[in-house]
């Protein structure tokens, strides 16, 4: 499996790397720091619409809404 870093994963103190790969049907998703801990793992569809929805709700701070 192939991981890339998030492009968005580079500011603040280093803490917030997310890595995805690209499989056949789904996208795996980690957290660079813990690479052997969990992995998520979405169909295309329904990461395309977690990325579609982030950016119209963007969290500020880390904050989660609500």
């Amino acid at each position: 499996m192939h991981w890339r870093k998030s492009t968005y994963s580079d500011g603040g103190d280093g803490d917030t790397c997310v890595e995805i790969a690209t499989l056949p049907a789904r996208i795996a998703v980690r957290d660079s720091k813990a690479p052997a801990r969990a992995t998520l793992s979405f169909s295309t569809p329904a990461f395309t619409a977690l990325i579609d929805h982030l950016k119209e709700h963007p969290w500020s701070e880390g904050r989660l809404p609500g």
